[in-house]
């Protein structure tokens, strides 16, 4: 029986014939179109190729050793973690790098001169029904992680810079590098010409030694490049995001699949486009990995598919909210950072609340669009304090505090069957509410609460409160978790979910949806220790914080023993507690 996912077994043989059966002199012209003469006998006889590598997807550690040896490999070492390939993952695809367990081995293969060789094989783990198979279907096919490596012999600097000089002036393009102390050798990475016919985007030349004076010009080189390109790529990024909002909005993925190509003329008929202008579309959308190309036409990826109107978790209602009127108010920015005044309250001449209530089609597509992100609910069920909830003698009570169109809700309900719910929110949502968790088969266990912040259920076991701080200054936050604690019984529980800043100034979505939330509702992303000094000021406490999906978090609070909160009370301006608010919806 066949324990490996489909297609990495096939990879990973045609990878051990290709490392077998190889011979520098031969691949080299392969790698570098056009290498032949003085340039080619210079590579020949300083470099060796050592490794191909490739990443796999196993399900588990007994399917990756069951498809090793499908392979005939057998490591030499025990698999280790692989911290690059697992970060270049996770700002690929925009993931939080602690659910991508990658790991790295080398076993070897002998070359066709005898000389022993390696398989640099990256491992990422892809359970069955795992929501990763979408990168790893994505990854098969453009194969970013699969590199070429030659080990050159007997290193001198000039001779390295002459090296260096071959490949550049056949066009393989400097591409980073580093020393690397524990093994006392130096790596000078190249991006391969776009007519190479290697089948590899990659080329590693390895130095044995500590060659960081020739690496300084190669490094400096990449960097002479990357600085105006990255900033135009920066610059175009508005581009992106109405190039994904024009084709979500004209239901191009709804007419095309992940499976079957089609073409372009085809194409436009379906969709009432101009076929060469839709071509053009296209071909900015393949460039981003959304469609595909070919000569018989034109097919979604996985990343694509998710703007599909039917697909699961579809995310075709945030393309269009964020190439449309988020996109417009985001333009004002600059007004933002320089006045204080809402960018969208600027634009639009009320709040986003007040507007988006006025308009039924644009309240449904926010409405949706927060349904979009309904990934990051999933790992919500399984939390101790809801799975204690399920399990307690009494079954207990679930309090959603503006709880939009029941989608976290009714992910819980559904994972617990004992479980009652109570959902707070505004009377016209609640409808939108009730019609979800209905057809969820929820409906008969959960009641609806038509209300303000200040309408918050006493009662309850677990309270929740997802993606509503960030809407609000920290005296709306106070407030909101003031009525939120006058209403829990001693002995419940609240979950808050939001993005939470780090500390420590990495990359995050959360740093991004700051400026969002700035823009929009002139609302803000807080870190952990932040909502712990709010959650205080209530009289609760924080007892802990976990990762979820999408760059998300739930933190974990309770009521704080009397004479803290007493301490705290005291810190708190009245005038703070005089703060009045109202109950909306949160902001994607």
């Amino acid at each position: 029986m066949m324990t490996t996912m489909p297609g990495d077994a096939a990879r990973l043989r045609a990878t051990v014939d290709f490392v077998r059966e190889q011979d520098t002199t031969a691949l080299l012209p392969l790698l570098l179109p056009g290498l032949d003469g003085p340039d080619l006998r210079t590579l020949v006889d300083r470099c060796r190729f050592a490794h191909a590598a490739l990443l796999v997807f196993p399900p588990d550690a007994q399917a990756l050793r069951t498809l090793l040896a499908e392979c005939g490999l057998a490591p030499d070492t025990p698999a280790q973690p692989s911290v690059v390939v697992r970060e270049r993952l996770a700002s690929r695809y925009g993931r939080d790098a602690k659910e991508l367990e990658v790991r790295i081995l080398r076993p070897g293969v002998t070359g066709p001169d005898g000389a022993r060789r390696t398989i640099e094989v990256f491992a990422l783990t892809v359970p069955p029904g795992s929501e990763l198979a979408g990168i790893a279907e994505h990854e098969r096919a453009r194969q970013h992680e699969a590199h070429l490596a030659f080990e050159v012999e007997r290193a001198e600097p000039l001779m390295l810079r002459g090296l260096c000089a071959v490949l550049a002036r056949r066009g393989a393009v400097p591409d980073g590098g580093g020393y690397n102390p524990h093994e006392n050798g130096t790596v000078f990475y190249f991006a391969a010409p776009a007519d190479s016919k290697a089948g590899y985007r990659r080329v590693e030349l390895y130095a044995q030694g500590d060659h960081r004076d020739v690496l300084a010009a190669h490094l400096e080189e990449h960097s002479a490049r990357q600085p105006a390109e990255a900033l135009l790529r920066l610059l175009t990024g508005a581009w992106t995001t109405q190039a994904l909002a024009a084709f979500a909005q004209l239901r191009v993925p709804d007419a095309m699949d992940t499976d079957t190509r089609i073409g372009v003329e085809a194409l436009a008929r379906t969709v009432g486009a101009v076929p060469e202008n839709l071509a053009r579309l296209l071909r900015y959308l393949a460039m981003l990995d959304v469609v595909t190309q070919d000569r018989d036409g034109f097919r979604l990826t996985p990343l694509g598919a998710l703007l599909r109107a039917d697909a699961p978790g579809s995310m075709r209602p945030l393309a269009l909210m964020y190439g449309g009127p988020f996109y417009q108010s985001f333009a004002g920015l600059g007004h933002t950072v320089r006045t204080g005044q809402v960018a969208f309250e600027h634009l639009f001449g009320e709040n986003h609340f007040d507007h988006f209530a006025r308009d039924p089609e644009l309240a449904e597509l926010f409405d949706r669009s927060m349904a979009a992100s309904s990934r990051m609910f999933e790992p919500l069920s399984g939390h101790p304090v809801v799975t204690a909830a399920s399990e307690a003698l009494t079954p207990g009570t679930v309090v959603d505090v503006a709880g939009g169109n029941g989608e976290l809700l009714g992910h819980i309900l559904s994972a617990h069957p004992r479980l009652r719910g109570i959902l707070l929110e505004r009377p016209h949502v609640i409808e939108a509410a009730r019609r979800s968790l209905d057809a969820l088969g929820c409906g008969e266990r959960c009641a609806y609460r038509a209300g303000d912040f200040a309408d918050v259920p006493p009662g309850g076991d677990v309270y929740v409160l997802s993606r509503v701080l960030h809407d609000w200054d920290d005296g709306r936050c106070r407030e909101i978790l003031r009525h939120c604690s006058r209403a829990m019984p001693d002995h419940a529980d609240l979950l808050i979910v939001e993005r939470v800043l780090p500390v420590d100034g990495s990359p995050s979505l959360a740093t991004s949806w700051d400026l969002h939330m700035m823009c929009n509702v002139g609302g803000r992303e807080r870190r952990a220790n932040h909502y712990a000094r709010l959650l205080g000021d209530a009289g609760l406490t924080l007892v802990d914080h976990s990762a979820l999906p999408l760059g998300a978090g739930v933190m974990h609070a309770r009521k704080a023993p009397v004479a803290e909160y007493a301490g705290a009370s005291h810190r708190v301006s009245t005038a703070a507690g005089a703060e009045s608010s109202s109950m909306w919806d949160t902001t994607v």
